[in-house]
């Protein structure tokens, strides 16, 4: 008997299900959208497309603008009719952006007018619309859309890796990769079709979509999206819109603390927050648990989920640096450089197996057979696991460098710096030296800021003399690249122009 077909078109079911819950709220605006509001909306967009412009299962759509409700629409239009979207960072180049454009070949091209100086730049013959015209179109009356056959393996998203390791590459999202996070995510956390959350971060990455929009979009829950961040905005949006998860990076929950708005603000009807992208440091986590709101380190990719790992709330503190245990739907290996299984407390490579694992990256069969090995992904970051099968983060295998014949795991030394009460953040990285063939050269934002003497002092009363960074520049910022994540290449290039002048 042949499979029944995957269910890939959520809204339809939810319309059903839930029809006059809130699914969403576009905060610029004020509209909110119930599930069958929104199911409509995007039956209309897919039927509307499919007669106007002939597009069929398996075409790219290209949307380039900040978060808007076209963005959501074209999603749901998608998991009906089987499109493959492509979300595009609008703080990009159109030089960057062409390589994206050529990559993908989108049958049509979705813009915001305020980067028409950069659409107009891009070559594409296809054709072009505004996000306006797709809120508008989704809410044309009289087209039906009789939804496809689609499969588990049908891909549904292409999105771009923030190119940290070299030229961005686009991994594949299938629908069945998208549900099997949703379901990950929600068991996980315990979601619940009761749960209010916000959406600020970017839809050219993949929390935008996966870490709580998606999972709410299958369990029921009400999401605010907003078409960008403002801490001063998010605060007493908490309370008024009775917000039960925040989420985001730490950059995001540091801004936040630091908003004149965090003292005002009573959180009560917060559960958690969600910290991922980096490691959040101590100090952060006890100004967030003092206001009482626990904090959950979190930890994925673009091309895994990228909801993997999930520390709970109750080891917050006891497990302090930890991004916690394996998500239900993730299979973990930690391998040394000979593919072989380490022991506990020892570093290697994570790898990573299951449902969430993106097939591969979109016509780049070299890039798709170097991510594996075998069924596992080889996610380049080095971990550790504890006896207690707690994971910890020690780096990025590109970030290690070695000092006198040592292996240094930059993460290692920025948690130390970050236990420093002066120091806002830190960020390390390896430069030559001529003694110890690397050393390491750490960025700090400080206030007040010590001396380098005396920061260096404090890591060697914590650190083995072969850790301790030889080098401390003050900066007023640490540069971040499009996910919110401190840019290691950045901070590289500024080490090599500081030393090479010094």
């Amino acid at each position: 008997m042949p499979m029944p077909p995957f269910p890939t078109d959520w809204l339809a079911r939810q319309a059903r299900y839930r029809p006059d819950a809130p699914a969403l709220t576009w905060q610029v605006t004020g509209e909110q959208l119930s599930f069958a509001e929104l199911n409509s909306r995007g039956e209309a967009l897919a039927a509307a497309f499919t007669e106007r412009f002939e597009l069929v299962k398996g075409d790219r759509v290209a949307i380039l603008a900040p978060n808007s409700l076209a963005h959501v629409l074209l999603f749901v239009a998608a998991q009906k009719a089987g499109w493959i979207l492509v979300p595009l960072n609008a703080r990009l180049t159109a030089p960057e952006l062409q390589h994206m454009v050529d990559d993908t070949a989108p049958r049509l091209f979705v813009s915001t007018d305020a980067l028409t100086d950069v659409t107009d730049a891009l070559t594409f013959e296809g054709p072009r619309l505004s996000c306006g015209a797709i809120e508008q179109q989704a809410t044309a009356e009289g087209l039906a859309f009789e939804g496809l056959r689609l499969e588990a393996d049908d891909p549904l998203l292409i999105l771009y890796t923030s190119g940290t390791t070299g030229r961005p590459k686009g991994a594949l999202y299938t629908h069945g990769m998208c549900f099997y996070n949703a379901v990950n995510t929600v068991q996980r956390l315990h979601l619940t079709g009761a749960d209010v959350s916000f959406n600020a971060a970017p839809f050219h990455h993949t929390g935008g979509w996966n870490v709580l929009l998606t999972p709410f979009l299958l369990q029921g829950g009400h999401t605010l999206l907003l078409d960008g961040f403002d801490a001063d905005l998010l605060l007493p949006l908490c309370d008024e819109a009775g917000i039960t998860i925040l989420w985001g990076v730490p950059t995001m929950l540091k801004l936040m603390a630091d908003s004149d708005a965090f003292a005002d603000a009573s959180l009560d009807s917060v559960r958690y927050a969600i910290v991922g992208g980096e490691a959040m440091p101590a100090p952060l986590i006890h100004t967030w648990q003092d206001k009482g709101v626990p904090i959950r380190q979190g930890f994925g990719m673009t091309e895994v989920g990228p909801n993997c790992f999930s520390l709970p709330e109750r080891d917050a503190l006891r497990k302090i640096g930890s991004i916690g245990l394996p998500n239900f739907l993730i299979d973990t290996r930690v391998v040394d450089a000979n593919g072989q299984d380490v022991s506990a407390d020892t570093v290697g490579e994570l790898l990573l197996r299951g449902p969430v694992v993106t097939p591969g990256y979109w016509q780049n069969p070299e890039g798709t057979a170097a991510a594996f090995d075998g069924a596992w992904f080889r996610t380049g970051d080095l971990v550790r696991r504890d006896d207690e099968g707690y994971f910890y983060v020690a780096g990025r295998k590109k970030e290690l460098y070695i000092s006198g014949g040592e292996n240094v795991y930059p993460a290692e030394v920025e948690a130390v710096l970050h236990a420093h009460e002066q120091i806002r953040e830190a960020a390390v990285v390896g430069v030559p030296d001529d003694r110890w063939g690397e050393t390491g050269l750490a960025f700090v934002v400080a206030a007040p800021a010590p001396s380098p003497e005396a920061l260096i002092a404090f890591c060697r009363e914590r650190l083995a003399a072969y850790k301790v960074p030889q080098h401390v520049r003050f900066v007023d910022a640490l540069p971040k690249n499009h996910s919110g994540k401190i840019d290691k290449q950045v901070l590289r290039a500024r080490a090599e122009a500081a030393l090479s002048s010094s």
